[in-house]
Protein backbone atom coordinates (compact mmCIF):
# COMPACT_ATOMS: atom_id res chain seq x y z
CA UNK A 1 0.00 0.00 0.00
CA UNK A 2 1.34 3.43 -0.93
CA UNK A 3 1.32 6.17 1.72
CA UNK A 4 1.14 9.87 0.93
CA UNK A 5 1.00 12.73 3.44
CA UNK A 6 0.44 16.43 2.85
CA UNK A 7 3.67 17.07 4.76
CA UNK A 8 5.75 15.14 2.20
CA UNK A 9 8.00 17.46 0.15
CA UNK A 10 6.86 15.83 -3.11
CA UNK A 11 3.16 15.69 -2.12
CA UNK A 12 1.95 17.69 -5.13
CA UNK A 13 3.88 15.64 -7.67
CA UNK A 14 2.82 12.31 -6.19
CA UNK A 15 -0.78 13.49 -5.95
CA UNK A 16 -0.71 14.09 -9.70
CA UNK A 17 0.38 10.47 -10.04
CA UNK A 18 -2.60 9.35 -7.95
CA UNK A 19 -5.05 11.32 -10.08
CA UNK A 20 -3.57 10.16 -13.39
CA UNK A 21 -5.85 8.39 -15.84
CA UNK A 22 -6.54 4.74 -15.16
CA UNK A 23 -5.87 1.69 -17.34
CA UNK A 24 -9.14 2.39 -19.18
CA UNK A 25 -7.26 4.94 -21.27
CA UNK A 26 -4.06 2.99 -21.87
CA UNK A 27 -3.08 3.55 -25.55
CA UNK A 28 -1.49 0.10 -25.83
CA UNK A 29 -4.69 -1.58 -24.60
CA UNK A 30 -6.72 0.54 -27.01
CA UNK A 31 -4.52 -0.47 -29.96
CA UNK A 32 -4.82 -4.18 -29.15
CA UNK A 33 -8.55 -3.84 -28.65
CA UNK A 34 -9.04 -2.07 -31.97
CA UNK A 35 -7.33 -5.00 -33.74
CA UNK A 36 -9.72 -7.45 -32.07
CA UNK A 37 -12.75 -5.40 -33.10
CA UNK A 38 -11.59 -5.15 -36.69
CA UNK A 39 -11.01 -8.88 -37.11
CA UNK A 40 -14.41 -9.77 -35.61
CA UNK A 41 -16.13 -7.23 -37.84
CA UNK A 42 -14.42 -8.73 -40.88
CA UNK A 43 -14.62 -12.45 -40.07
CA UNK A 44 -17.49 -12.88 -37.62
CA UNK A 45 -17.86 -16.24 -35.89
CA UNK A 46 -14.50 -17.54 -37.12
CA UNK A 47 -12.67 -14.66 -35.44
CA UNK A 48 -14.72 -15.00 -32.25
CA UNK A 49 -13.83 -18.69 -32.01
CA UNK A 50 -10.13 -18.12 -32.69
CA UNK A 51 -9.94 -15.34 -30.11
CA UNK A 52 -11.81 -17.40 -27.54
CA UNK A 53 -9.26 -20.18 -27.96
CA UNK A 54 -6.35 -17.72 -27.78
CA UNK A 55 -7.49 -15.83 -24.69
CA UNK A 56 -9.63 -18.35 -22.77
CA UNK A 57 -8.09 -21.62 -23.97
CA UNK A 58 -11.50 -22.94 -25.06
CA UNK A 59 -11.61 -24.68 -28.43
CA UNK A 60 -15.23 -24.31 -29.58
CA UNK A 61 -17.34 -24.56 -32.70
CA UNK A 62 -19.95 -21.96 -33.61
CA UNK A 63 -22.80 -24.20 -32.43
CA UNK A 64 -21.20 -24.31 -28.97
CA UNK A 65 -21.48 -20.55 -28.45
CA UNK A 66 -25.18 -20.39 -27.45
CA UNK A 67 -26.04 -21.83 -24.06
CA UNK A 68 -28.62 -24.57 -24.58
CA UNK A 69 -31.92 -25.03 -22.79
CA UNK A 70 -30.53 -28.26 -21.36
CA UNK A 71 -27.64 -26.36 -19.76
CA UNK A 72 -30.02 -23.81 -18.31
CA UNK A 73 -32.23 -26.56 -16.90
CA UNK A 74 -29.19 -28.27 -15.38
CA UNK A 75 -28.07 -24.96 -13.79
CA UNK A 76 -31.54 -24.50 -12.33
CA UNK A 77 -31.52 -28.01 -10.84
CA UNK A 78 -28.11 -27.36 -9.28
CA UNK A 79 -29.25 -24.13 -7.59
CA UNK A 80 -29.83 -24.88 -3.91
CA UNK A 81 -32.41 -23.12 -1.76
CA UNK A 82 -29.92 -20.64 -0.30
CA UNK A 83 -28.84 -19.50 -3.77
CA UNK A 84 -32.45 -19.24 -4.92
CA UNK A 85 -33.30 -17.15 -1.86
CA UNK A 86 -30.28 -14.86 -2.34
CA UNK A 87 -31.08 -14.31 -6.02
CA UNK A 88 -34.75 -13.64 -5.25
CA UNK A 89 -33.92 -11.15 -2.47
CA UNK A 90 -31.47 -9.21 -4.60
CA UNK A 91 -33.75 -9.29 -7.65
CA UNK A 92 -36.67 -7.93 -5.61
CA UNK A 93 -34.65 -4.98 -4.30
CA UNK A 94 -33.10 -4.20 -7.69
CA UNK A 95 -36.45 -4.44 -9.49
CA UNK A 96 -38.21 -2.24 -6.92
CA UNK A 97 -35.52 0.43 -7.24
CA UNK A 98 -35.70 0.22 -11.05
CA UNK A 99 -39.48 0.58 -11.14
CA UNK A 100 -39.20 3.82 -9.14
CA UNK A 101 -36.77 5.35 -11.66
CA UNK A 102 -38.36 4.08 -14.88
CA UNK A 103 -39.26 6.95 -17.20
CA UNK A 104 -42.92 7.35 -18.20
CA UNK A 105 -44.57 8.99 -21.20
CA UNK A 106 -45.73 12.58 -20.66
CA UNK A 107 -47.56 15.33 -22.59
CA UNK A 108 -48.08 19.09 -22.35
CA UNK A 109 -49.45 21.97 -24.44
CA UNK A 110 -46.91 24.46 -25.77
CA UNK A 111 -47.49 28.17 -26.42
CA UNK A 112 -49.30 27.44 -29.71
CA UNK A 113 -51.67 24.96 -28.08
CA UNK A 114 -49.95 21.99 -29.76
CA UNK A 115 -49.40 18.70 -27.96
CA UNK A 116 -45.74 17.89 -27.29
CA UNK A 117 -44.25 15.18 -25.15
CA UNK A 118 -41.87 12.31 -24.75
CA UNK A 119 -42.30 8.58 -25.19
CA UNK A 120 -39.98 6.02 -23.61
CA UNK A 121 -39.80 2.65 -25.33
CA UNK A 122 -37.57 -0.26 -24.30
CA UNK A 123 -34.76 -1.08 -26.68
CA UNK A 124 -35.88 -4.12 -28.70
CA UNK A 125 -32.56 -5.95 -28.33
CA UNK A 126 -29.86 -5.21 -25.76
CA UNK A 127 -26.52 -6.84 -25.06
CA UNK A 128 -25.15 -7.35 -21.56
CA UNK A 129 -21.58 -8.28 -20.71
CA UNK A 130 -21.03 -10.24 -17.49
CA UNK A 131 -17.36 -10.64 -16.50
CA UNK A 132 -15.96 -14.04 -15.63
CA UNK A 133 -12.22 -14.17 -15.15
CA UNK A 134 -11.08 -15.26 -11.70
CA UNK A 135 -14.53 -14.82 -10.10
CA UNK A 136 -17.98 -15.55 -11.59
CA UNK A 137 -19.89 -12.32 -10.97
CA UNK A 138 -23.31 -13.78 -10.32
CA UNK A 139 -24.48 -10.49 -8.83
CA UNK A 140 -23.71 -8.63 -12.07
CA UNK A 141 -26.32 -10.73 -13.87
CA UNK A 142 -28.94 -9.30 -11.54
CA UNK A 143 -27.55 -5.75 -11.52
CA UNK A 144 -27.90 -5.56 -15.31
CA UNK A 145 -30.39 -8.10 -16.67
CA UNK A 146 -33.03 -7.28 -14.04
CA UNK A 147 -33.04 -3.65 -15.18
CA UNK A 148 -33.52 -4.70 -18.81
CA UNK A 149 -36.45 -6.88 -17.75
CA UNK A 150 -38.10 -4.10 -15.74
CA UNK A 151 -37.65 -1.72 -18.68
CA UNK A 152 -39.49 -4.22 -20.87
CA UNK A 153 -36.70 -5.14 -23.33
CA UNK A 154 -38.00 -8.19 -25.25
CA UNK A 155 -34.58 -9.56 -26.24
CA UNK A 156 -31.85 -9.58 -23.58
CA UNK A 157 -28.54 -11.03 -24.82
CA UNK A 158 -25.85 -12.01 -22.32
CA UNK A 159 -22.20 -12.70 -23.17
CA UNK A 160 -19.83 -14.10 -20.56
CA UNK A 161 -16.45 -15.87 -20.81
CA UNK A 162 -16.22 -19.63 -20.38
CA UNK A 163 -13.69 -21.97 -18.82
CA UNK A 164 -11.14 -23.91 -20.90
CA UNK A 165 -13.63 -26.77 -21.28
CA UNK A 166 -16.37 -24.38 -22.42
CA UNK A 167 -18.28 -24.61 -19.15
CA UNK A 168 -20.05 -21.68 -17.52
CA UNK A 169 -20.64 -21.26 -13.81
CA UNK A 170 -24.09 -22.75 -13.08
CA UNK A 171 -24.91 -20.15 -10.42
CA UNK A 172 -24.25 -17.39 -12.95
CA UNK A 173 -26.44 -19.14 -15.52
CA UNK A 174 -29.22 -19.56 -12.97
CA UNK A 175 -29.09 -15.89 -11.95
CA UNK A 176 -29.01 -14.62 -15.55
CA UNK A 177 -31.98 -16.76 -16.51
CA UNK A 178 -33.91 -15.83 -13.36
CA UNK A 179 -33.26 -12.13 -14.02
CA UNK A 180 -34.70 -12.39 -17.53
CA UNK A 181 -31.93 -13.19 -20.04
CA UNK A 182 -33.38 -14.53 -23.30
CA UNK A 183 -30.07 -15.58 -24.91
CA UNK A 184 -26.71 -16.44 -23.32
CA UNK A 185 -23.43 -16.94 -25.20
CA UNK A 186 -20.12 -18.34 -23.92
CA UNK A 187 -17.87 -15.62 -25.26
CA UNK A 188 -15.94 -12.97 -23.35
CA UNK A 189 -13.50 -10.13 -23.75
CA UNK A 190 -13.39 -7.51 -26.47
CA UNK A 191 -14.52 -10.13 -28.99
CA UNK A 192 -17.86 -10.41 -27.17
CA UNK A 193 -18.37 -6.64 -27.42
CA UNK A 194 -17.49 -6.79 -31.13
CA UNK A 195 -19.92 -9.65 -31.76
CA UNK A 196 -22.78 -7.77 -30.09
CA UNK A 197 -21.90 -4.50 -31.81
CA UNK A 198 -21.39 -5.76 -35.38
CA UNK A 199 -23.26 -9.06 -35.32
CA UNK A 200 -22.09 -12.47 -36.50
CA UNK A 201 -23.92 -15.42 -38.03
CA UNK A 202 -24.52 -16.82 -34.54
CA UNK A 203 -24.88 -13.64 -32.45
CA UNK A 204 -27.21 -11.04 -33.94
CA UNK A 205 -26.25 -7.42 -33.30
CA UNK A 206 -27.89 -5.40 -30.54
CA UNK A 207 -28.90 -1.75 -30.25
CA UNK A 208 -27.10 -1.02 -26.98
CA UNK A 209 -24.42 -2.72 -24.86
CA UNK A 210 -24.32 -2.70 -21.07
CA UNK A 211 -22.18 -4.10 -18.31
CA UNK A 212 -18.76 -3.90 -16.62
CA UNK A 213 -15.53 -5.56 -17.66
CA UNK A 214 -11.77 -5.37 -17.67
CA UNK A 215 -9.77 -2.66 -19.41
CA UNK A 216 -10.08 -4.39 -22.80
CA UNK A 217 -13.85 -4.74 -22.53
CA UNK A 218 -14.28 -1.09 -21.59
CA UNK A 219 -11.94 0.04 -24.37
CA UNK A 220 -14.01 -2.05 -26.80
CA UNK A 221 -17.21 -0.39 -25.62
CA UNK A 222 -15.72 3.05 -26.21
CA UNK A 223 -14.55 2.10 -29.69
CA UNK A 224 -17.87 0.68 -30.95
CA UNK A 225 -19.91 3.78 -30.08
CA UNK A 226 -21.74 4.78 -33.23
CA UNK A 227 -22.30 1.20 -34.32
CA UNK A 228 -24.23 0.76 -31.08
CA UNK A 229 -25.00 2.80 -28.00
CA UNK A 230 -23.33 1.98 -24.68
CA UNK A 231 -24.30 2.56 -21.07
CA UNK A 232 -21.15 3.89 -19.40
CA UNK A 233 -17.52 2.95 -18.74
CA UNK A 234 -17.51 0.48 -15.84
CA UNK A 235 -14.06 -1.05 -15.51
CA UNK A 236 -11.95 -2.45 -12.66
CA UNK A 237 -13.41 -1.75 -9.23
CA UNK A 238 -12.63 1.40 -7.24
CA UNK A 239 -13.30 2.57 -3.68
CA UNK A 240 -12.42 5.83 -1.97
CA UNK A 241 -13.05 6.05 1.77
CA UNK A 242 -13.29 9.60 3.10
CA UNK A 243 -12.91 9.49 6.87
CA UNK A 244 -12.14 11.65 9.88
CA UNK A 245 -10.86 10.56 13.29
CA UNK A 246 -14.18 8.85 14.05
CA UNK A 247 -13.54 6.23 11.34
CA UNK A 248 -13.15 2.62 12.41
CA UNK A 249 -9.88 1.27 11.02
CA UNK A 250 -11.18 -2.31 10.99
CA UNK A 251 -14.18 -1.38 8.83
CA UNK A 252 -12.14 0.78 6.48
CA UNK A 253 -9.45 -1.86 5.93
CA UNK A 254 -12.05 -4.56 5.31
CA UNK A 255 -13.84 -2.42 2.73
CA UNK A 256 -10.64 -1.49 0.88
CA UNK A 257 -9.57 -5.13 0.73
CA UNK A 258 -12.98 -6.20 -0.58
CA UNK A 259 -12.83 -3.84 -3.55
CA UNK A 260 -9.24 -4.83 -4.36
CA UNK A 261 -10.27 -8.49 -4.45
CA UNK A 262 -11.49 -8.90 -8.04
CA UNK A 263 -8.12 -9.91 -9.43
CA UNK A 264 -7.28 -7.83 -12.50
CA UNK A 265 -4.56 -5.88 -10.70
CA UNK A 266 -6.04 -2.64 -12.05
CA UNK A 267 -8.42 -2.11 -9.11
CA UNK A 268 -7.92 1.24 -7.34
CA UNK A 269 -8.55 1.97 -3.65
CA UNK A 270 -7.90 5.08 -1.58
CA UNK A 271 -8.24 6.17 2.02
CA UNK A 272 -8.38 9.96 2.27
CA UNK A 273 -8.28 11.39 5.79
CA UNK A 274 -6.87 14.34 7.75
CA UNK A 275 -6.15 11.96 10.66
CA UNK A 276 -2.59 10.62 10.79
CA UNK A 277 -3.61 8.31 13.63
CA UNK A 278 -6.38 6.71 11.56
CA UNK A 279 -4.07 6.33 8.56
CA UNK A 280 -1.55 4.35 10.63
CA UNK A 281 -4.29 2.22 12.19
CA UNK A 282 -5.71 1.35 8.77
CA UNK A 283 -2.23 0.46 7.51
CA UNK A 284 -1.84 -2.00 10.39
CA UNK A 285 -5.31 -3.45 9.85
CA UNK A 286 -4.67 -4.01 6.15
CA UNK A 287 -1.64 -6.17 6.92
CA UNK A 288 -3.48 -8.06 9.64
CA UNK A 289 -6.62 -8.78 7.60
CA UNK A 290 -4.90 -9.46 4.28
CA UNK A 291 -3.04 -12.50 5.60
CA UNK A 292 -6.36 -14.21 6.39
CA UNK A 293 -7.96 -13.82 2.96
CA UNK A 294 -8.22 -16.49 0.27
CA UNK A 295 -7.37 -14.12 -2.58
CA UNK A 296 -4.52 -12.38 -0.79
CA UNK A 297 -2.22 -12.64 -3.80
CA UNK A 298 -4.67 -10.83 -6.10
CA UNK A 299 -5.38 -8.20 -3.46
CA UNK A 300 -1.71 -7.56 -2.74
CA UNK A 301 -1.03 -6.90 -6.41
CA UNK A 302 -3.85 -4.35 -6.60
CA UNK A 303 -2.72 -2.62 -3.41
CA UNK A 304 0.86 -2.33 -4.64
CA UNK A 305 -0.22 -0.97 -8.02
CA UNK A 306 -3.08 1.35 -7.09
CA UNK A 307 -3.64 1.38 -3.33
CA UNK A 308 -3.16 4.69 -1.53
CA UNK A 309 -3.41 5.92 2.05
CA UNK A 310 -3.53 9.71 1.76
CA UNK A 311 -3.39 12.21 4.60
CA UNK A 312 -4.80 15.60 3.63
CA UNK A 313 -4.92 18.78 5.67
CA UNK A 314 -8.71 19.02 5.98
CA UNK A 315 -11.86 17.11 5.08
CA UNK A 316 -12.64 19.85 2.57
CA UNK A 317 -9.40 18.98 0.76
CA UNK A 318 -10.51 15.37 0.92
CA UNK A 319 -13.80 16.22 -0.79
CA UNK A 320 -11.91 18.13 -3.48
CA UNK A 321 -9.57 15.18 -4.07
CA UNK A 322 -12.52 12.79 -4.28
CA UNK A 323 -14.14 14.96 -6.92
CA UNK A 324 -10.90 14.89 -8.94
CA UNK A 325 -10.64 11.11 -8.72
CA UNK A 326 -14.37 10.51 -9.44
CA UNK A 327 -14.30 7.11 -7.69
CA UNK A 328 -16.71 4.32 -8.55
CA UNK A 329 -17.68 3.98 -4.86
CA UNK A 330 -17.20 6.58 -2.14
CA UNK A 331 -17.73 5.70 1.52
CA UNK A 332 -18.10 8.63 3.90
CA UNK A 333 -17.19 7.77 7.50
CA UNK A 334 -17.19 11.15 9.19
CA UNK A 335 -19.23 13.21 11.59
CA UNK A 336 -22.38 14.37 9.82
CA UNK A 337 -21.61 12.21 6.79
CA UNK A 338 -24.81 13.20 4.97
CA UNK A 339 -23.94 16.91 5.06
CA UNK A 340 -20.36 16.34 3.97
CA UNK A 341 -21.45 14.06 1.12
CA UNK A 342 -23.37 16.88 -0.56
CA UNK A 343 -20.03 18.24 -1.71
CA UNK A 344 -19.27 14.99 -3.59
CA UNK A 345 -20.22 15.60 -7.22
CA UNK A 346 -18.54 12.85 -9.25
CA UNK A 347 -18.76 9.57 -7.32
CA UNK A 348 -20.59 6.69 -8.97
CA UNK A 349 -22.30 5.78 -5.69
CA UNK A 350 -22.05 7.19 -2.17
CA UNK A 351 -22.27 5.07 0.98
CA UNK A 352 -22.99 6.96 4.20
CA UNK A 353 -21.74 6.02 7.64
CA UNK A 354 -19.90 3.04 9.11
CA UNK A 355 -22.78 0.59 8.58
CA UNK A 356 -23.02 1.02 4.77
CA UNK A 357 -20.11 -0.98 3.30
CA UNK A 358 -19.83 -0.98 -0.48
CA UNK A 359 -20.46 -4.73 -0.53
CA UNK A 360 -24.15 -4.03 0.17
CA UNK A 361 -24.26 -2.03 -3.04
CA UNK A 362 -22.37 -4.82 -4.80
CA UNK A 363 -25.05 -7.34 -3.93
CA UNK A 364 -28.43 -6.40 -2.52
CA UNK A 365 -29.12 -2.74 -1.65
CA UNK A 366 -31.08 -2.01 -4.85
CA UNK A 367 -29.20 0.47 -7.07
CA UNK A 368 -27.16 -1.22 -9.80
CA UNK A 369 -23.53 -1.84 -8.97
CA UNK A 370 -22.59 -1.10 -12.59
CA UNK A 371 -20.88 2.25 -12.11
CA UNK A 372 -18.37 4.49 -13.94
CA UNK A 373 -14.67 4.03 -13.17
CA UNK A 374 -11.35 5.47 -14.28
CA UNK A 375 -12.50 9.06 -13.73
CA UNK A 376 -15.52 8.63 -16.01
CA UNK A 377 -17.82 9.44 -13.08
CA UNK A 378 -17.18 13.12 -13.77
CA UNK A 379 -19.30 12.69 -16.94
CA UNK A 380 -21.27 9.44 -16.54
CA UNK A 381 -23.79 8.31 -13.95
CA UNK A 382 -24.25 4.71 -12.85
CA UNK A 383 -26.51 2.26 -14.64
CA UNK A 384 -30.22 2.96 -14.28
CA UNK A 385 -33.33 1.43 -15.81
CA UNK A 386 -34.06 4.44 -18.03
CA UNK A 387 -30.86 3.68 -19.97
CA UNK A 388 -32.68 0.63 -21.32
CA UNK A 389 -35.40 2.93 -22.65
CA UNK A 390 -35.15 4.83 -25.91
CA UNK A 391 -36.46 8.38 -25.65
CA UNK A 392 -38.52 9.78 -28.53
CA UNK A 393 -40.01 13.27 -28.63
CA UNK A 394 -43.51 13.53 -30.11
CA UNK A 395 -45.14 16.62 -31.65
CA UNK A 396 -48.80 17.00 -32.71
CA UNK A 397 -50.05 20.30 -34.17
CA UNK A 398 -53.55 21.02 -35.47
CA UNK A 399 -54.69 23.65 -37.95
CA UNK A 400 -55.23 26.29 -35.26
CA UNK A 401 -51.92 25.68 -33.46
CA UNK A 402 -49.76 25.70 -36.62
CA UNK A 403 -51.47 28.92 -37.67
CA UNK A 404 -50.38 30.52 -34.41
CA UNK A 405 -46.79 29.30 -35.04
CA UNK A 406 -46.61 30.31 -38.70
CA UNK A 407 -45.27 33.84 -38.38
CA UNK A 408 -42.38 32.70 -36.16
CA UNK A 409 -41.54 29.82 -38.51
CA UNK A 410 -41.46 32.25 -41.42
CA UNK A 411 -39.09 34.57 -39.54
CA UNK A 412 -36.62 31.81 -38.68
CA UNK A 413 -36.72 30.56 -42.28
CA UNK A 414 -36.05 34.11 -43.54
CA UNK A 415 -33.10 34.64 -41.20
CA UNK A 416 -31.58 31.25 -42.00
CA UNK A 417 -32.25 31.53 -45.74
CA UNK A 418 -34.10 28.20 -45.84
CA UNK A 419 -36.90 28.80 -48.32
CA UNK A 420 -38.16 25.20 -48.34
CA UNK A 421 -38.65 25.34 -44.57
CA UNK A 422 -41.00 28.30 -44.95
CA UNK A 423 -42.86 26.66 -47.83
CA UNK A 424 -43.35 23.47 -45.79
CA UNK A 425 -45.35 25.35 -43.15
CA UNK A 426 -47.16 27.73 -45.54
CA UNK A 427 -48.31 24.87 -47.77
CA UNK A 428 -50.90 23.92 -45.15
CA UNK A 429 -52.70 27.24 -45.86
CA UNK A 430 -52.16 27.58 -49.60
CA UNK A 431 -49.90 30.55 -48.94
CA UNK A 432 -46.62 29.27 -50.38
CA UNK A 433 -44.87 31.80 -52.59
CA UNK A 434 -41.44 32.20 -54.16
CA UNK A 435 -38.80 34.55 -52.82
CA UNK A 436 -37.83 35.45 -49.31
CA UNK A 437 -39.61 37.53 -46.75
CA UNK A 438 -42.82 37.30 -44.78
CA UNK A 439 -46.10 36.09 -46.20
CA UNK A 440 -49.07 38.43 -45.98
Amino acid sequence: MNVLRHTDPDFGERLRQVTALSSLFDPEIEERTRAILEVVQARGDDAVLELTERFDGAKLRAYHLPVSQAELMSASLQADESLRAAVAEADNNIAAFARKSRRKEWWMRNSHGAAVGERFDPFPRVGIYIPGGTAPLVSTALMTVTLARVAGCPEIVVCTPCARDGALNPALLYAARAAGATEIYRVGGAQAIAAMAYGTKTIRRVQKIFGPGNAYVVAAKRLVVGHVAIDLLPGPSELLVLADDTGDARFIAADLLAQAEHGSGHERVWLVTPSGKLLKAVERELSKQLSKLLRAEFIQRALENNGWLIQVRTLEEGVELSNRLAPEHCEVMTRDACRLSRGLKSAGAIFLGPWSPTVLGDYIAGPSHTLPTGGAGASFAGLTVDQFQRRTSVVEYGRASIKRALRTVEKFAEVEGLDAHRRSAEARFGRSRSGRGKSR
